[in-house]
């Protein structure tokens, strides 16, 4: 009888280890091989088409090219799976002599599912750095609208996300702006398993590109363990210097 209730242990504690060896954590990213060789893209010589939520667009950081090695996606997501979110935040230089008042933000999000429920949280920052989430100037939640861009990214179809909220007037300075979709349905099976990556960027059809300072976008997450950790680290990721060099994300609004 002890024999036969060690062999039932020593069997369940080996199923249990092998449960654990095989049930990893999700990545924090999704992305192309990477090509360190490329140059950096540049915003001049593109053309300039802002998403249609982006209208009037004050800023756009441009499109991901889809099939360049360096294409990348980085966590951005609130779920059942992702508790607590990973939430990537892009910067934005609002240049000397130039107002910004803007009102709504628009992300380029991954996804594998529906949002559900259809909002999103926002979050516009000043003074952020390396383990530093400087200091929040305005943020809140709101309904998201959502439209479909027709890419697609390594399975994911691509979805302009945008939250509109009251008008915050930026003076001259770099900002940091965060927009989150939800998908907290608990009824929903595909909340549990659902994924969201904000796209990174290669300047196509961007407006003030040069405004986005490279090598300037964070994570913070709990669930992955970083705090306000930038993307060009290399514990993140392992991103090359262009695939963490810029975001695929708009600002609403006007000078």
């Amino acid at each position: 009888m002890k024999t036969t209730l060690f062999a039932f242990a020593l069997v369940a504690a080996l199923s249990l280890s092998a449960v654990a060896a095989n049930s990893q954590k999700p990545a924090p990213s999704i992305h192309r091989a990477g090509d360190s060789s490329a140059q950096l893209p540049q915003a001049n010589g593109f053309p300039s088409t802002p998403p249609p939520l982006c209208r009037p667009c004050l800023f756009y950081g441009g499109d991901i090219s889809t099939s360049n090695p360096n294409a990348a996606g980085m966590s951005d997501e609130n779920t059942l799976l992702i508790v607590g979110g990973g939430y990537t935040y892009g910067a934005v230089t609002i240049p000397a002599g130039v107002t910004g008042h803007v009102y709504g933000i628009v992300f380029n999000i991954q996804a594998d599912a529906a949002f559900d429920p259809l909002t999103a949280t926002y979050d516009i920052r000043t003074g952020v750095s390396e383990n530093n989430g400087g200091t929040s100037l305005a943020s809140g939640s709101g309904n998201a609208i959502v439209q479909a861009t027709g890419r697609n990214f390594l399975g994911l179809n691509e979805y302009s996300v945008e939250v509109s909220f009251p008008t915050v007037t930026l003076t001259p300075g770099t900002y940091w702006f965060n927009v989150e979709p939800q998908c907290l349905n608990t009824l929903d099976g595909s909340c549990n398993v659902f994924r969201q990556f904000v796209s990174n960027s290669n300047l196509a059809n961007q407006i003030n590109g040069t405004w986005q300072p490279v090598h300037q976008m964070y994570l913070n997450s709990s669930f992955f363990g970083f705090d306000f950790a930038n993307w060009c680290d290399a514990s993140v990721a392992g991103f090359n210097s262009i695939q963490c060099a810029g975001m695929s994300f708009g600002l609403r609004g006007t000078e």
